[in-house]
């Protein structure tokens, strides 16, 4: 067996058994504790990002997103409000991004009870607001751009979970999706956020004055 095909091996065996996710979890809440915030999160932001796909992502897993002109996957993910993951999938670029929000906010509220608010942008607008109060008892606040704004406009709240979509795209492996499996994508997400809040984790605290 050649080390690339061991490496994998373990790689592969680790997706399956949702260890790469523990490892990712952990880091977060060691990351979220430095900071002086709580372990769990009480508020997110949900936001989408399509990629383009290489050759090797078959077809059934691919689709083409009109508004952003890209064919490939794409990601959806919910961050805590210092940017860190909480919750990622990755679909075919053509999935709404409300039709994919419905199983992840299930998710969300299934692993992190303490959450109550989630902002989105105005692509999540309509019934899912509804949806959400009702059958998670979960508030989804929509952060809109006004009339009388042009040009690039930091908005409230969702320039965090934009900006934690940045990051994934400085990872070469991210840079466009590779991934057969959309299971694995999601695996890569999480390794690429691992290795952030490691460097996160390993820097020295600022010196606090007396």
């Amino acid at each position: 067996m050649t080390a690339w095909a061991r490496v994998y091996a373990f790689f592969r065996r680790w997706r399956a058994n949702r260890l790469i996710a523990e490892f990712h979890d952990r880091l977060r809440e060691n990351v979220r504790k430095r900071e002086g915030r709580e372990a769990q999160p009480s508020a997110g932001i949900i936001d989408a990002q399509s990629v383009k796909a290489a050759a090797s992502v078959p077809a059934a897993s691919r689709g083409y997103d009109g508004g952003k002109q890209v064919n490939g996957r794409k990601r959806h993910v919910i961050t805590d409000c210092l940017g860190l993951i909480l919750v990622v999938t990755v679909t075919a670029a053509n999935r709404g991004d409300r039709e994919a929000a419905l199983p992840l906010l299930a998710r969300l509220r299934d692993l992190h009870r303490d959450i109550t608010l989630v902002w989105a942008d105005g692509g999540y607008t309509g019934g899912l607001i509804d949806w959400c109060r009702k059958n998670l008892a979960l508030t989804l606040e929509i952060v809109k751009r006004t009339d009388d704004m042009e040009g690039f406009v930091v908005l409230p709240r969702r320039w965090v979970v934009e900006r934690t979509l940045s990051w994934l795209m400085h990872s070469r492996r991210l840079a466009r999706d590779y991934e057969t499996l959309p299971a694995t994508s999601e695996a890569m997400i999480l390794v690429s956020m691992i290795t952030q809040m490691g460097r996160r984790l390993a820097r020295p605290r600022a010196a606090v004055p007396h």
